[in-house]
């Protein structure tokens, strides 16, 4: 037997031998959106003019004191988002624990039906005009859930901490966070009547915590620009499964002459995980590529270099790949792209519980091979406000993964792996409208078609995802969101029985309301699931039905 064969055999296998007793994740719903009242503080960095595309700090105006109401787009967790195209990072995706510069000290508290309960403290400080400091601790939990009460309750805990360091050459960041979930599988088939459940059987609580450090320069008069990010995490659940990961990222750019550059990325990961097995999985990655850039288009072309190792599974490869990406700008406002490029997606025991707590113990975890994409497409925006984007990708994979009820225990996931060649076109287009920070509307969506190699179908990935979000500013006091999801063309299979369902199409739609009662208070209460539709975005496992939060806040 060759050793492909072997590997694929050893995938199979564990695939459906060990998938059924193991779990950690995030929680198989389509999340609401956070909105966040914040009260904005002039900090002031120097700005850079940067040559790999980084996010420069926004000046603000000094003596200037506002409300602002902070949008941050919701996760939604159809199929991999390491492996769908997207169509571009707005302003509004951040993630808030990466703006620290927003000094919105506050005290919150809340609760609602399911026995929710939300305590929220968030302080921030600037002991120095160079450093500012942040840490948060947060819980929101619920005392029961969808299915029989308190056998599908959970709670999340949530301790960061953070700083920025930025002197006129130089900038550090670190941080340090701690998570901490506990939930159930209550995906377990309907009891006769008088059997209870034993809940420390079905109970799963995930311990994660993670170091952060990057340096990098700001001094745009120094030839060589660079940047270097480490971080370690480890993550540890009740059926003593483990995960140490460490990684660092290297990224850095040569100016050739005043257009043409020369950058280099480089990665490496080093990770062990513990279950039934030790596996010690690497990857190191460099990319080394040229770029050049004028007022009408932007050339880069390279080579993307990876290789992979699994002690277990006896991977030791390296794998090139092209890099060739043009931006053409015919006028200003509007961008045409198109890309053709290759690499390994890294995938992790953390990454796949992001996307999934509902899997069991022994799950195998292998990398993704995106062995080409093809895309292209067009994005710009108006002085008017407007901004839109269109793409198309076609790409293969080889190791595509989706999830699936495991045989050994339907209330439990596997990772089903795609050995043949996977092809995936993504068609997705997205628009928005900003009017003077009054009112802001996004409509996204994504088309989906999945040509499976050796696996059945794509299990539980949809084919259509529809996002569309709208905030409003009715006076200086109240503010309204809305935003409303739809995913389509959800199929999966029950092993045992051999029946494929289609699960129903999700629509959810939510809102939010704050409202300043003074300068320091404020009251919010927010509507999700508004349809009160109990939507299983993952077989067995119904979401809550129409469930609110409500509280109060309090700013300093």
């Amino acid at each position: 037997m060759t050793n492909s064969k072997a590997i694929r055999s050893s995938i199979f296998l564990l695939t459906l031998g060990f998938s059924s007793q193991f779990a950690f994740a995030q929680k198989g719903e389509i999340e609401s959106q956070t909105y966040e009242i914040v009260k904005e503080k002039s900090i002031e960095f120097a700005p850079a003019n940067r040559v790999f595309d980084k996010v420069q700090p926004i000046q603000g105006e000094t003596g200037k004191k506002k409300v602002a109401y902070e949008i941050i787009d919701p996760q939604i967790n159809i199929s991999s988002p390491k492996l769908t195209p997207s169509v571009g990072v707005s302003s509004d995706e951040k993630d808030r624990r990466d703006q620290p510069d927003v000094l919105n000290n506050y005290i919150k508290l809340g609760g609602g039906n399911y026995g929710r309960f939300l305590g929220d403290v968030f302080v921030g400080g600037r002991p120095s005009e160079d450093l500012v400091v942040t840490s948060q601790l947060k819980h929101l939990s619920a005392a029961n859930g969808p299915v029989d009460g308190k056998n599908s309750a959970s709670a999340s805990t949530n301790v960061r901490a953070g700083l920025k360091y930025i002197r006129s050459k130089y900038k550090v960041e670190a941080a340090l966070d701690y998570d901490r979930k506990n939930y159930y599988f209550y995906g377990y088939q309907p009891q006769p009547e008088g059997v209870v459940v034993n809940r420390d059987t079905i109970r799963q609580t995930i311990n994660q915590f993670g170091a952060n450090l990057g340096f990098e320069n700001t001094d745009a008069s120094v030839a060589v620009d660079y940047s270097v990010k480490t971080s370690l995490h480890t993550l540890r659940d009740r059926y003593n499964a483990s995960e140490l990961d460490w990684g660092t990222k290297i990224m850095g750019a040569v100016p050739i002459s005043e257009s043409f550059h020369a950058l280099l990325e480089a990665d490496m990961f080093i990770s062990q995980r513990v279950d039934r097995l030790t596996y010690n999985r690497n990857l190191f990655r460099v990319k080394p590529t040229f770029k050049y850039a004028t007022d009408m288009f932007t050339v880069t072309a390279g080579l993307n270099a990876v290789n992979e190792t699994d002690s277990e599974l006896n991977i030791n490869r390296t794998k090139a790949y092209p890099v060739l990406n043009v931006d053409v700008t015919p006028f200003t406002g509007l961008h045409v792209f198109a890309g053709w490029n290759g690499d390994i997606v890294r995938n992790t025991l953390k990454s796949m519980l992001s996307e999934n707590q509902w899997l069991g113990p022994n799950v195998l975890i292998v990398n993704t091979e995106k062995t080409s994409e093809i895309s292209g497409g067009v994005k710009g925006e108006t002085s008017s406000g407007f901004n839109y984007e269109g793409k198309v990708a076609y790409t293969q994979y080889h190791n595509f993964y989706n999830f699936n009820n495991s045989l050994a225990d339907s209330s439990k996931f596997s990772i089903i792996y795609d050995t043949g060649k996977t092809k995936v076109l993504t068609i997705s287009a997205q628009a928005g409208y900003n009017y003077n920070d009054l009112f802001k509307t996004s409509l996204k969506a994504n088309f989906f078609d999945y040509a499976m190699g050796s696996v059945e179908e794509a299990w539980h990935r949809p084919d259509l995802t529809l996002n569309w979000f709208n905030a409003l500013t009715i006076s200086k006091k109240l503010f309204v969101t809305a935003d409303f999801y739809v995913l389509r063309g959800i199929k999966a299979k029950n092993f045992e029985s051999g029946v494929v369902t289609k699960l129903p199409v999700i629509t959810d739609l939510n809102f939010k309301i704050d409202y300043l009662l003074t300068k320091n208070f404020s009251v919010f209460v927010a509507l999700n699931n508004v349809l009160g539709k109990k939507y299983q975005r993952y077989q067995y496992y119904p979401q809550q039905g129409l469930n609110f939060i409500g509280g109060l806040s309090f700013s300093f």
